[in-house]
């Protein structure tokens, strides 16, 4: 038998008298099972009395004891309404002595004994609630609910809290529970009665499960975590709660929706109750300010329960004291709010489980995740022990000598080592969580006073901006001030930075969220600095969108870039966890703004060159417009059905196309569309095709364009489909191809040759990139084509000029220019590159250009790319000499590989002047060699 019990440990009695007599109440029980009954009867006067009352029933529990909670439960389920009340007291005794006697001998570890003990509790509210509302559903007084509303019991559903809710009920445990009740399946009319019913309901619940009788009882059962427990009922409608969550809710009360489930009732109901307060809990951004809250929290409870002293073991409170379980569990949650709202994976209700995720993520170090773990599970064995001596739901070690030994003896240990080992564990968490919230932890160091005395009247009107106006905000940025004024005062020109900070912080709508963020990620500050050091444009950027700060931190924002179709695959499933249209709008808004932030960091720290960030920003809008159309073709079909025939395809022209974009570009595109033969659509509000397809555009325009709460993804330029603004926004297959082989002009030709279809029905995308290849490949009379590269040269030269030497774009032998020789170079050639690279390379090939030509513009290409890439970072308008600042012009120089802008203002004017010379003579000579 006691391998079947699989006793690893032995208690021993306190009082070996009582121990003996509870030992000669089950004669049937030999060796170590005797042993184990003594020494659990003779340290716990509790245990003692259940083993006098159970003792006809324990030998055979204790021969195979997971059949026996199996038979528990069992019972419970088969009990008429009459017997609910006795017979759940006698399956609580049952359950009491089976889990501690597990527990003492080892057999079952924390787990287990907490897993079941929630179970049972489960089990029990779930039988009083129904018993309680089959009673109202038999007396008809739940207005328009009949029989078969039992199965849901007619809306009422309670919520586990609390460590019922993690599935860690601790041995004596009280059970927090939040009663709701689903007033959607009520008419308006109903409301009142059905919540007086609901309300009387609980409370005969409660009685049942608390009231203690001859037989003891089952639960205390607490219902004060529910919303404003001063002033409303102990049920309250799913509504009127989640009206006081949005509006009135706070940190402790979503640290508290972490462990929170439904348990009994309505679960469907409940799970729904959950996922409308996702948005509450789960903040979508990186909450840092919740640690403020929780220490808060820490402190008044400290201050409440006098726990706040120095660590000594009798009298320590093991679950709110120093180094207790609550460290544990505030440690644990408080960091799963910062980050849990943007990684479901920590969204997790178990202590230890949530430790686990935490450290998985990179949040928590490994060591400290098992540090705190081996912790918390010694904790609460120790509570449990605490509880069993007299089923009392107390947290605290007892003040006297015999009192520690009594627990001592429960654990089969030493008084001595006890307390030894207990100080030494509870010593370990509270460094190890002290440092987080470090409320007692010295200030650091001031740092070096700034030698620059800065603009005292800049200073002065910091105050007045919104992100300072409240207390909170005033309080931490005033800890932040010293280190940033420090700091700026180490920038090329402080001056300029203090400025470029001033326009930061006036941007900012509030300021508790991000200084609270600031103040836990020194590196953030580095980066605030280095960019208001370099860029007031970026800066303000930085102020309308501070919350692509979270970003830096999310554990992976300097990991290698992921590629389009990582994006993709990310954004399109983010999109799905959505189901409001607008909702899905903003989160891709503001998921694009998060990466956009990142590659442009990642090009200002130097990790990326222009090149690669061009790239880059080519992938994230490639891989945006991918996951958005369906979205935007699903919101539209709702009203006017499917699309007709094979769909649209979205094609990417210009650099776009090319797969090179920078900060500040719009996207040009064409929508395709291919109807197949078919006469409309099959909707609410059917239309022809041409209309929905124009219709459909415009609705992904807007979608791309318009202003929302997290601003606008991006511009979109339709100019290059056909016959330009003056042909319709969407073009069928059978007019693009009509129109290109027998109506385009050169200069449409030339645009295909960087053309790439983005997102769409993947057939029709296959027949445009053939029909592009096939187009591109028909031979080309070169006089023409040249002679309308010269005319499209003159007519850009005649409508704008270049603004000077730091607009690398627009003007002969810049960027733009050198990207028509290179289209002609692909069109000549017949080639379906795209590349600027590429179409030098194919001139080459057919004779134009030379060899030394096309090197030529290449490395000038480059060059100005890199220029027109980091000046667009640093700035949405052109750069001008005079507003770039020192900051601003070493990084332009070291994204261009110049020591000085001296150099690289020399070198930008050589290099305009020899590739306008080469230009003009390829173009001018291939005229010339055809005639």
């Amino acid at each position: 038998m006691s391998e079947t019990l699989k006793i690893t440990r032995l208690p021993r009695p306190y009082d070996p008298a009582l121990g003996q007599e509870a030992r000669e109440k089950v004669p049937e029980l030999t060796g170590d099972l005797a042993a184990l009954v003594e020494g659990a009867a003779g340290s716990s006067p509790y245990l003692g009395s259940l083993v006098a009352r159970e003792a006809g029933w324990l030998p055979e529990a204790l021969s195979d004891p997971d059949a026996a909670a199996s038979a528990i439960m069992d019972d419970c389920r088969a009990l008429e309404p009459d017997q609910l009340r006795p017979g759940l007291r006698r399956a609580k005794r049952r359950l009491a002595l089976l889990t501690a006697l597990a527990d003492l001998s080892g057999a079952w570890p924390l787990e287990r004994v907490t897993g079941l003990l929630t179970d049972f509790a489960g089990l029990a509210v779930d039988l009083a609630a129904r018993a309680e509302i089959a009673t109202l559903l038999r007396r008809n007084k739940l207005p328009g609910q009949g029989g078969d509303d039992l199965e849901g019991a007619a809306g009422l559903v309670l919520m586990a809290m609390g460590k019922m809710g993690a599935h860690e009920l601790n041995y004596s445990s009280d059970i927090d529970l939040i009663a709701l009740f689903d007033e959607t399946r009520y008419a308006p009319d109903d409301f009142h009665e059905a919540r007086q019913m609901m309300v009387r309901a609980t409370r005969n619940l409660c009685a049942t499960l608390s009231d203690k009788t001859a037989d003891g009882y089952v639960f205390r059962t607490d219902l004060r975590l529910r919303p404003d427990p001063a002033v409303t009922p102990v049920c309250l409608s799913m509504e009127a709660a989640e009206r006081y969550y949005e509006s009135l809710g706070r940190t402790w009360e979503r640290a508290a929706y972490i462990k929170a489930r439904p348990c009994a009732g309505d679960i469907g109901a409940g799970e729904r109750f959950l996922a409308e307060l996702r948005p509450f809990v789960w903040r979508r951004h990186l909450d840092f300010a919740a640690i403020q809250d929780a220490h808060d929290m820490r402190l008044r409870i400290r201050e409440n329960k006098g726990t706040g002293g120095a660590l000594k073991v009798p009298g320590h409170d093991m679950k709110l004291g120093r180094g207790g379980i609550r460290e544990i569990e505030f440690f644990t949650q408080t960091r799963q709010l910062i980050a849990g709202g943007r990684d479901p994976d920590l969204r997790v209700r178990g202590t230890v489980d949530g430790l686990a995720a935490l450290a998985e993520k990179g949040w928590v170090p490994e060591d400290v995740t098992d540090k705190l773990s081996a912790h918390y599970r010694a904790h609460r064995e120790v509570e449990h022990r605490i509880q069993m001596v007299h089923d009392a739901q107390s947290h605290t070690m007892p003040t006297s000598a015999d009192g520690i030994e009594r627990i001592a003896c429960l654990m089969d240990m030493d008084r001595a080592a006890l307390e030894e080992t207990l100080t030494r564990r509870l010593t370990e968490v509270h460094e190890l969580t002290e440092g987080f919230f470090a409320p007692d932890a010295a200030p650091p160091p001031a740092p070096e006073p700034a030698e620059v005395e800065f603009d005292a009247s800049v200073l002065a009107r910091w105050p007045s901006y919104p992100a300072l106006r409240s207390t909170r905000g005033r309080q931490i940025f005033e800890r932040l001030k010293p280190e940033l004024l420090s700091r700026l005062a180490r920038c090329a020109k402080p001056e300029e930075a203090l400025l470029a900070l001033d326009g930061f912080l006036a941007g900012l709508p509030a300021g508790v969220q991000l200084f609270s963020l600031f103040e836990a990620n020194s590196q953030l500050v580095d980066l605030l600095v280095d960019i208001v050091g370099t860029s007031n444009a970026l800066a303000g950027y930085l102020s309308r969108n501070s919350a692509v700060f979270d970003a830096v931190i999310g554990g992976d924002f300097f990991a290698d870039w992921p590629g389009q179709a990582a994006l993709e695959a990310d954004l399109t499933e983010r999109l799905a966890d959505e189901t409001d249209y607008e909702t899905r709008l903003d989160m891709a808004r503001r998921w694009s703004k998060e990466w956009k932030f990142r590659i442009g960091v990642h090009h200002l720290r130097g990790l990326i060159d222009g090149a690669q960030a061009g790239a880059q920003y080519a992938e994230l809008a490639g891989a945006v417009i991918t996951a958005i159309l369906p979205v935007v073709v699903a919101q539209f079909a709702a009203k006017h059905g499917p699309p007709p025939g094979r769909g649209a395809a979205v094609l990417g022209m210009g650099s776009l196309g090319a797969g090179r974009i920078h900060a500040g570009s719009d996207l040009d595109l064409i929508l395709i569309y291919d109807p197949q033969g078919s006469e409309g659509s099959e909707g609410k509000r059917p239309l022809t095709p041409r209309p929905y397809y124009a219709r459909l555009t415009q609705a992904l325009i807007t979608a791309l364009t318009a202003r929302m709460s997290q601003g606008r993804l991006y511009e979109v330029d339709m100019r290059l489909r056909p016959s330009g603004n003056q042909g319709p926004v969407a073009t069928s297959w059978a007019s693009f191809t009509h129109y290109q082989q027998n109506e385009a002009w050169v200069w449409e030709h030339l645009a295909l040759t960087r053309a790439r279809v983005l997102a769409g029905d993947a057939g029709l995308a296959e027949d445009i990139e053939g029909f592009r290849a096939e187009l591109l490949a028909r031979p080309r009379d070169r006089a023409k084509v040249l002679h309308e590269v010269a005319r499209m040269r003159g007519r850009l030269a005649a409508a704008k000029s270049p603004a000077g030497v730091w607009d690398a774009k627009t003007g002969a032998g810049r960027m733009m220019d050198v990207e028509l020789v290179a289209q002609a170079g692909a069109l000549l050639a017949g080639s379906p590159a795209r590349g600027v690279g590429a179409g030098l390379l194919a001139g080459v090939d057919t004779g134009w250009l030379t060899p030394d030509v096309a090197d030529l513009l290449r490395e000038a290409h480059a060059l100005y790319w890199s220029v027109q890439s980091a000046a667009r970072l640093l700035s949405p308008e052109l750069l001008k000499a005079e507003d770039l600042g020192e900051g601003g012009a070493a990084f332009l120089c070291r994204a261009a590989g110049y020591d000085d802008i001296a150099a690289l203002q020399a070198a930008l004017e050589d290099s305009y002047e020899q590739a306008a010379a080469a230009i003009d003579a390829a173009v001018g000579r291939g005229q010339d060699d055809q005639d």
